[in-house]
């Protein structure tokens, strides 16, 4: 019988856009769409407008970019805060101010926690990571960690704002994969499966 297995990186990815459409659409009371195609990239960078990463480790290691366009960081931040009932003359209007920015490390934070949370629920395997920081850029920075120089494996997501706005969430792990082992309780023991071949 052919392995039905879905690789763990595309697994892991799906996983991650659930944790950010849920954590998003939570904090803005807006849409977030999820593009329906993952892209296999062959690593993971910081790019212009506004960028955030985090290298998380632990049971299993990977990092972390998500990037978003000017209009897409205001407008999440705008209709968070709004949701909120701030007045409109409290919530600022230029997407690279302190708020801004602030608020885009914080929603990278939550993300990374939630995405964390599913994959230990759903494995039982779990990991840490620093606080992430979101800051200004100008130029595609590539990012590596040594594990990944030889053997990343790395995907893409697409997603857009209630407006179209578009952001994207840049996932890389070391080379790894999942496998389910079975359930030891009411499993047949070693014992008794060696002596169905012996």
């Amino acid at each position: 019988m052919s392995d039905k297995r879905k690789s763990t990186i595309n697994d892991l990815s799906e996983i991650l856009a659930e944790a950010t459409k849920e954590v998003l659409s939570t904090n803005t009371g807006t849409v977030i769409k999820v593009a329906p195609t993952l892209q296999k990239i062959n690593f993971v960078a910081l790019r212009p407008d506004i960028g955030s990463f985090l290298e998380f480790n632990g049971d299993y290691n990977g990092l972390l970019c998500m990037n978003f366009s000017k209009e897409s960081a205001l407008e999440l931040y705008q209709s968070a805060m709004k949701y909120l009932g701030f007045p409109e003359e409290e919530i600022s209007s230029d997407p690279l101010s302190e708020e801004v920015i602030n608020f885009i490390g914080e929603m990278v934070n939550q993300i990374i926690g939630n995405f964390r949370k599913k994959v230990e629920k759903k494995y039982g395997l779990s990991a840490r990571n620093q606080q992430p920081r979101a800051i200004p850029i100008s130029h595609t920075i590539i990012m590596y960690i040594d594990s990944f120089f030889n053997s990343s494996q790395a995907r893409k997501i697409s997603l857009r704002t209630a407006n179209g706005h578009p952001f994207y969430a840049e996932l890389s792990l070391e080379q790894t994969e999942f496998i389910p082992l079975k359930t030891l309780e009411g499993e047949e023991s070693a014992e008794d499966l060696l002596r169905e071949f012996f």
